[in-house]
């Protein structure tokens, strides 16, 4: 973070009165560390990251931005596995979160009760009193839909 701020100011003032300012700030860094923080190379995993965010962009623009992370995994380890090797799935959802894209969710639909017509319903024998006299006297039901992986029940 504070490597990001010395390169975004460089241009302006320089690398060494970037880190003498900061040194009086609890973001203290040595010159030193900010050059050698410069010249260290990506690891395996940075590089590799680079290379599947590139794949990643591609197949979700290809398949018309609606890919979200199963297809988008399936998708990368069918079609580039031998470029990429295998690729894990939780790989390809924290590099997607990274780059903010989802995939297209379906909206759920729920039933609608089709209400009958006034002439069709029955007479409110209760008159809205569910209070039983005794057992077995008065009855009243409900309706209630229970979504499962086989659709409503």
């Amino acid at each position: 973070m504070i490597v990001g701020f010395i390169d975004d100011n460089r241009d302006e003032f320089e690398a060494l009165p970037i880190v003498r300012a900061l040194s009086a700030t609890a973001a203290r860094v040595a010159v030193s560390s900010y050059y050698a923080n410069k010249k260290q190379q990506l690891s395996a995993r940075a590089r590799r990251d680079e290379a599947l965010t590139e794949v990643i962009r591609e197949v979700y623009e290809e398949n018309y931005s609606c890919y979200g992370v199963h297809k988008m995994w399936k998708a990368i380890n069918r079609d580039y596995a031998d470029r990429l090797g295998h690729v894990a799935r939780c790989t390809v959802e924290r590099l997607m979160r990274r780059l903010d894209i989802n995939g297209v969710r379906r909206k759920r639909k729920r039933p609608k009760t089709a209400s009958a017509c006034a002439e069709q319903c029955l007479e409110d024998l209760v008159e809205r009193d569910f209070a039983a006299p005794a057992s077995n006297r008065l009855w009243a039901a409900d309706i209630t839909y229970v979504p499962t992986r086989a659709g409503w029940v």
